[in-house]
């Protein structure tokens, strides 16, 4: 998925983020990071945060987006959003619970 880099102060491996640029409403351009994606009933779905260099920049409660994959008509693959409130809503709800998930395993790793 993400591709791997090297880290040169100790040559470990490191996932690099999976980086896509998204454009608002009104044109604007901003950088997201791809953190989970699903395959649900046939369809595949993103879940991507704003990226930032630094991860402590990142609040609490920063801002999800989820998207849905499609085809364009050459066949290419691009984000798009959901259109159906219901499927929006279950499909964010599966992955904030995944996250909570993620979260609860960190926290346990931790103590």
């Amino acid at each position: 998925m993400a591709d791997q880099i090297m880290n040169g102060q100790d040559n470990e491996l490191m996932d690099a983020p999976e980086l896509y640029t998204l454009v608002d409403e009104e044109g604007n351009e901003k950088l997201f990071e791809l953190i989970d994606l699903l395959e649900e009933n046939g369809s595949l779905y993103f879940a991507l945060i704003p990226h930032v260099e630094d991860p402590a920049e990142l609040l609490e409660e920063c801002e999800l987006v989820v998207l849905a994959v499609q085809k364009d008509e050459a066949g290419n693959d691009i984000l798009v959003p959901i259109e159906s409130d219901e499927e929006y809503d279950r499909i964010a709800q599966i992955f904030l619970d995944r996250l909570e998930d993620d979260e609860e395993l960190d926290d346990e790793d931790a103590e």
